[in-house]
């Protein structure tokens, strides 16, 4: 069996395996008509559930065929200009690289002696991030899983910030006094962040909404003098700079004087939005962005990285004591005074991939201005898209897009009933799914249900949108026909 161990005896080995799936990979990938091929549950689950894990292959060869058959043939594939659901990017040749090299060397980011060049290069890359954000000569950051993960660790730092005196407070009832405030379109991860820090189940407000899904600044305003009249603690703010449904931009330069004028931490989730940051034509959007005390980026989103590839900010490298723990076997407090750089300092993981990898491939190949035009295309893309949905009767859309999302649904001429157009909507998305045709999301606007494209895919054309919306029709009416017939 140590002839399946990478090492110097068995480069050759190594070399012709990766090479095989990659060329497996290569044919699916420009053989994919669809971006789905519409597998069920029960059809898929007992062709896996079938296979005994206790009698290997033995053979690589057999191993990929077996692949083919329970996950390569009936992958999601969001290289396909018709995959328009969620936050899933096609992504770039250079990170893939990465990816290779990465997986292969197995470095682990947490300690200097596990990863020398790879520390140094994650570090170059967060100073890099931080100063496209401009947040100032003391930032700092580290590479995270997810947007919900940097979500956690900053407003962890925000907890900690919050509490009062050198000594702290006790947990339990000053506890309960925090109060976490978010728009009532922001991520879930919100929410998650506050029950898993301790927070009380009233501790995240909700902050209304304007009609561009935007934090009202004047409900924000009233929501901090009431949190500071009832004597309780403005922990954190979070501004939305890319919300997941509608891809708006909180006004992140008014929501910035309400945190200064009531001392709470300011974070910004720009999960979606950081895109922007090497956008040639629409850096302004993140305007007010600089003054936020975190950040979230999701390079595996609006960078065209793969899952997974994510950081966390922060304008006060100070801020990030607040991860940090001290073992003997791995990164000792004498190890702070010798400036041995161990990333497990900052981190909430210990053990932790090399991610920083995929993205200084892609900037030392692409460059940032590529990486940006091609953010800059979906955007344009969108705005096209909704041009033609403003102008489609068939279809209402709720707001111009910020950046490449679209919400809408399919609006029948000869129905009025709510309820009876939700159904149309949702067995529409449902049918589209289960024909592989294209792929796109839902979520609910005022209590209906709403579909949604977002657009992520450079290769998606405005053809590819009116022909999906074309489909999206069909099944719809489809549905109502077959209600009407049930009914008479």
């Amino acid at each position: 069996m140590r002839s399946h161990l990478l090492n110097d005896l068995t480069a050759e080995h190594y070399r012709r395996s990766v090479t095989e799936g990659v060329e497996r990979v290569a044919a699916k990938l420009a053989t994919t008509e669809r971006p789905f091929t519409g597998v069920t549950v029960d059809a898929l689950a007992p062709r896996i559930d079938e296979i005994d894990l206790d009698q290997p292959l033995h053979d690589t060869t057999a191993v990929l065929d077996e692949l083919e058959e329970v996950y390569l043939r009936d992958a999601v594939y969001f290289h396909h200009p018709r995959y328009l659901a969620h936050l899933n990017c096609p992504v770039v040749i250079p990170a893939v690289l990465g990816e290779t090299v990465l997986s292969a060397v197995n470095s682990s980011l947490d300690t200097w002696d596990q990863s020398a060049g790879g520390t140094l290069i994650e570090r170059r890359l967060i100073d890099w991030t931080a100063a496209r954000i401009g947040l100032g000569p003391s930032a700092d950051g580290v590479f995270t899983s997810g947007g919900s993960q940097s979500n956690l660790q900053a407003l962890l730092l925000a907890r900690e910030e919050a509490k009062p005196g050198p000594d702290g407070w006790e947990e339990g009832a000053s506890l309960a006094r925090l109060r976490v405030f978010a728009s009532e379109v922001s991520h879930f991860s919100v929410k998650k962040s506050a029950k898993l820090l301790g927070l009380g189940p009233d501790s995240v407000v909700s902050v209304p909404v304007d009609h561009d899904k935007r934090m009202q600044t004047v409900a924000l305003a009233h929501e901090l003098e009431r949190c500071e009249k009832d004597g309780l603690v403005p922990m954190a703010v979070v501004a939305t700079a890319g919300t997941t449904d509608f891809g708006s931009i909180d006004p992140l330069p008014e929501i910035a004087e309400l945190c200064a004028q009531y001392g709470a931490w300011m974070h910004v989730d720009a999960a979606y939005g950081c895109g922007l940051l090497v956008s040639p034509s629409r850096r302004d959007l993140l305007d007010g962005i600089e003054r936020a005390d975190s950040v979230t980026v999701d390079y595996h989103k609006s960078f065209f990285q793969p899952v997974s590839s994510s950081a966390v900010l922060v304008r006060d490298a100070a801020t990030l004591r607040h991860a940090t723990y001290h073992a003997e076997y791995l990164n000792p407090r004498r190890m702070v005074q010798e400036r041995i750089p161990n990333q497990v300092d900052k981190s909430l993981q210990t053990t932790r991939r090399f991610d920083a990898l995929k993205l200084w491939m892609t900037l030392r190949t692409m460059g940032a201005d590529g990486l940006g035009q091609l953010f800059d295309e979906v955007c344009d893309l969108a705005r096209e898209g909704w041009e033609l949905l403003a102008a489609d009767s068939r279809f209402d859309v709720v707001v111009e897009p910020s950046l490449s999302t679209l919400v809408f649904r399919h609006i029948p001429a000869a129905v009025t009933d709510p309820g009876e157009i939700d159904r149309a909507n949702l067995y529409a998305r449902k049918a589209l799914f289960a024909s592989g045709d294209a792929v796109v999301a839902g979520t609910k606007v005022g209590g209906r249900h709403y579909l949604k494209f977002t657009l992520l895919n450079p290769e998606t054309t405005v053809a590819d949108i009116a022909a999906v919306l074309d489909l999206i029709a069909g099944h719809a009416e489809q549905y109502l026909g077959e209600s009407l017939d049930r009914a008479s």
